[in-house]
């Protein structure tokens, strides 16, 4: 119990350190504040409770409309978001214990990534040619992707390790290659209880209406890619965002 708990410990220190780290060193340090509100799952509300002021602040400092705050800030805001996610039980943190991707994961992701600020789905959709098939009426910004050889993922990757597909936020594209309709990495979703913020099906032109069905009713972004080949997804998502 003692070396969870000291691992635990270890990564919380970390991920404060790495997340001052990101804000100091970027050029919009309030878009970087509001990604890990966001990641965190905490509202500007509920952070500004345990910060002591209000959200208007909160919200100025994430939209710029406000000078940087300075490290003294930069460093209570972290450690709230922190301190709220133990009291949540962790589970942001946890998942930075597990960041090391195993062996079985590996074969089924093919690129994985996380984005300094949010990326709306329009855009994303329009550097990997793709066009959404389901729209719903409410669309978040995503701040990360995986892409992922769907075969692999689905046949051979025990539940536990489908969850990991996520990285750090579900609020994510999750990109599918290797698919013949669409219909496994939709059910596989609705069996994790997970809702990425986008999901993009490449190597179709045809989507399983059971596909379609579920995202509508999960109220998640499905989207079709025309790129032709992997390598074509993985060359537009390197060269077309650029942070």
């Amino acid at each position: 119990m003692e070396s969870v708990t000291d691992e635990f410990s270890l990564a919380k220190k970390k991920l404060a350190k790495d997340i001052i780290g990101e804000i100091v060193l970027s050029e919009q340090p309030g878009k970087v504040l509001k990604k890990w509100r966001i990641i965190f799952k905490i509202s500007q509300k509920t952070l500004a409770k345990v910060l002591g002021i209000t959200s208007s602040v909160i919200s100025d400092y994430e939209s710029g409309r406000r000078q940087s705050p300075g490290i003294k800030m930069i460093k209570k805001y972290v450690n709230a978001l922190l301190n709220i996610d133990v009291k949540r039980g962790g589970k942001v943190i946890k998942s930075f214990c597990e960041q090391n991707i195993e062996p079985n994961l590996s074969k089924a992701i093919l690129d994985i990534r996380e984005f300094p600020c949010g990326v709306s789905v329009e855009e994303f959709c329009n550097v990997i040619s793709s066009f959404l098939i389901v729209k719903p009426d409410v669309i978040r910004d995503i701040y990360g992707y995986t892409v992922i050889d769907s075969v692999k993922a689905v046949t051979e990757l025990p539940f536990s390790d489908l969850v990991k597909l996520y990285g750090i936020t579900t609020q994510r594209a999750l990109i599918f290659t290797n698919i013949s309709r669409g219909r496994a990495p939709l059910v596989a979703i609705k069996i994790t209880n997970l809702h990425p913020g986008l999901v993009v099906l490449h190597g179709i032109d045809i989507v399983d209406e059971i596909a379609k069905r579920i995202a509508e009713t999960e109220n998640i972004p499905l989207a079709l890619c025309k790129l032709e080949s992997v390598e074509d997804v993985l060359n537009s998502l390197k060269r077309g965002l650029n942070f």
